[in-house]
């Protein structure tokens, strides 16, 4: 593992990782811990507010050329940018049900399968997390590890959706 593809990055696209981290760890506090309190709203807004700026710091990265400048991954963004807006708005309307299931999908489909991608062969996050010039890693330790995370992060899904609301 190595931080220097990250450090070497231009400027937006280190706000994107920095942010989308810190999204990945604030938002695994806000889904796990008691609702509803002052604590809870404060971190949310910190949280919603790390992913506008993941969500929106995305469309400026334009490695990938689909469209023009844009990917199909832009869409990501603009769908984050809509639910966000929705699922502050489910809140401050006290659809609590609405909020906490557009919000896990935010956090599941935005960071989580999001950020699989990031870890493609090519991409700054593999370099990051897989050095410089590995291939796709296919060592054994690393895919069981995949796999536990995945079963992992699907079992705190599920568990947090049978939490009664606080």
């Amino acid at each position: 593992m190595t931080l220097e593809p990250l450090l070497s990055a231009s400027p937006i696209i280190q706000i994107h990782a920095y942010a989308a981290i810190a999204a990945l760890i604030l938002g695994a506090c806000v889904l796990f811990r008691r609702k509803g309190d002052a604590r809870h709203k404060a971190m949310g807004r910190f949280w919603v507010a790390l992913m506008a700026v993941v969500a929106v710091s995305s469309l400026f990265i334009w490695e990938i050329r689909t469209f023009g400048l844009f990917s199909p991954i832009h869409i990501l963004s603009l769908v984050t940018l809509f639910g966000l807006y929705k699922g502050v708005g489910h809140a401050r309307a006290r659809r609590i049900a609405l909020h906490r299931r557009t919000m896990q999908a935010l956090y599941l489909g935005a960071l989580g399968i999001a950020g699989i991608f990031t870890l493609a062969p090519g991409r700054i996050m593999h370099r990051v997390v897989f050095g410089v010039d590995a291939g796709f890693p296919l060592n054994p330790f690393v895919l069981a590890a995949g796999i536990a995370l995945a079963l992992l992060a699907g079992w705190l899904v599920v568990r947090a959706r049978r939490l009664p609301e606080a």
